[in-house]
């Protein structure tokens, strides 16, 4: 790889983050990340500063110092609402130069992987893309070590980058938790220095639409499906309404079209943190556990005694889910009509 554009000996100690927002207010993942990067700048006596660019973001500000930041650097421009990655990459670009810091973390959304990508091109840097967990080697001078699956889920792989700067990652939502909650905090704001002209944009926004899908990330309940349960997801459907939760998948559902991919839990899905997760009918291939390995309680139904899924739930049911199921439901509801 070529030299980056600034070395370790030129970065800041500083964790920046890409601040993401719709409707005046940040994105979780932002507030995941702000909330990771805050954990690990106090290990290691650095600085976490937001990236927020956008059009009239003042409110957003004071978001990102509640939820950890020490500064925002600020581009506020009619060019930069709504997201256009060439505008965002542009400004974001000139902002990194300036501030050099030493790591910088971009949500695994859409936007964000477009953002990453390109800017670690511009800064001939690399990129460790949807990561599970990340953390900082202080012995090395504060080496990012980034956490990804890979080979279907059969190794987890450790990257780092020792020589280049910034050290850039994208997390995917949903994997860190919200460690704190928001405080009083204030910081420092800093004015990005860059212009943007209409003439230079190759790309005009026609029209814009604002997606309202399911967020599985935030379901308490999470009652998942997998090939066993034979596309039989209106009785996921119904446990989940009486639980208060949210129907989930594994891949092969969603693949043979029983199910909406939003709904996909797993690595090449969603990572979830629920505090209650029944799987049903899931053999638990390392590749789906990924993404409620984090859940507070796992409950996991199989006809299959050896299924791997069993080794990693807390409480296992051997048994046809589509005769365990509906009799939860009617158990369920009987007890509602008792009380």
């Amino acid at each position: 790889m070529a030299a980056s554009l600034y070395g370790p000996n030129e970065a800041q100690p500083a964790l920046w983050i890409y601040l993401e927002h719709e409707e005046g207010n940040l994105e979780r993942v932002s507030l995941e990340l702000l909330s990771k990067a805050r954990d690990l700048a106090d290990a290691a006596g650095w600085r976490v500063a937001g990236l927020l660019l956008g059009h009239r973001v003042d409110s957003l500000v004071e978001q990102a110092f509640a939820w950890g930041a020490d500064e925002v650097w600020v581009a506020d421009h009619p060019l930069l609402d709504p997201f256009r990655v060439e505008t965002h990459t542009a400004m974001a670009f000139q902002a990194i130069l300036q501030g050099r810091p030493s790591i910088f973390l971009c949500g695994a959304t859409p936007n964000g992987r477009d953002l990453a990508g390109r800017l670690a091109v511009r800064l001939r840097t690399g990129l460790t893309a949807d990561c599970t967990d990340l953390r900082l080697d202080l012995e090395q001078g504060g080496v990012l070590i980034g956490e990804v699956t890979g080979f279907g889920g059969g190794v987890v792989a450790l990257i780092t980058m020792p020589h280049h700067r910034p050290q850039m990652a994208t997390v995917r939502p949903g994997v860190f938790p919200l460690s704190r909650p928001p405080s009083e905090r204030t910081g420092a704001v800093v004015p990005i220095e860059g212009d943007l002209r209409p003439e230079d944009l190759r790309t005009r926004v026609v029209e814009r639409a604002i997606g309202r899908g399911v967020d599985l990330t935030q379901a308490p309940v999470l009652v998942v499906g997998g090939r066993g349960i034979h596309g039989r997801f209106d009785l996921l459907q119904e446990l989940a309404a009486l639980l208060g939760g949210e129907v989930g998948a594994t891949r092969p559902p969603v693949d043979e079209g029983f199910i909406g991919r939003e709904r996909q839990v797993g690595q090449t899905g969603v990572v979830c943190r629920p505090k209650v997760a029944i799987v049903s009918g899931a053999s638990g291939a390392f590749q789906f556990v990924v993404g409620i390995q984090n859940a507070g309680t796992v409950i996991a139904i199989n006809t299959d005694p050896e299924a791997p899924i069993f080794e990693f739930a807390d409480y296992g049911v051997v048994g046809d889910a589509l005769q365990v199921i509906p009799a939860l439901i009617e158990a369920l509801r009987a007890e509602r009509v008792a009380v």
